[in-house]
């Protein structure tokens, strides 16, 4: 039941997280998987087949937009993605409900009644 149970609460806060490494600055997928993992303490180790989706559904909402590098040398082009306005904007929505999620569930495990 544990793992299940991990996994569904990781799935709900990835948009959110991607979002927020993407506030501060374009990252290629690679990156954002280290990130993700090496910022959370492995917490976070995401695959190829699982970042990939969040970030095409965020650039389907308007959230991210991708570009490709140029390549330089033996350099390879890498495909980055940056957040846009909207994403931003979405980013603060988010965060105010994680606060508002985290203060309720926060309560109801202290047993407290408000």
């Amino acid at each position: 039941m544990n793992d299940g149970f991990e996994r569904q609460l990781k799935k709900g806060v990835l948009d959110m997280l991607v979002l927020q490494l993407l506030s501060e600055g374009a990252k290629y997928g690679y990156q954002l998987i280290q990130e993700l993992k090496q910022r959370s303490d492995s917490v976070f180790s995401l695959k190829d087949g699982t970042l990939y989706p969040i970030l095409y559904r965020l650039e389907d909402s308007g959230f991210v937009e991708s570009k490709w590098s140029t390549s330089e040398g033996r350099q390879v082009p890498r495909k980055y993605y940056e957040i846009t306005k909207e994403g931003i904007n979405a980013l603060k929505e988010m965060r105010e409900a994680w606060s508002n999620i985290n203060t309720g569930i926060s309560q109801i495990m202290k047993g407290e009644d408000q």
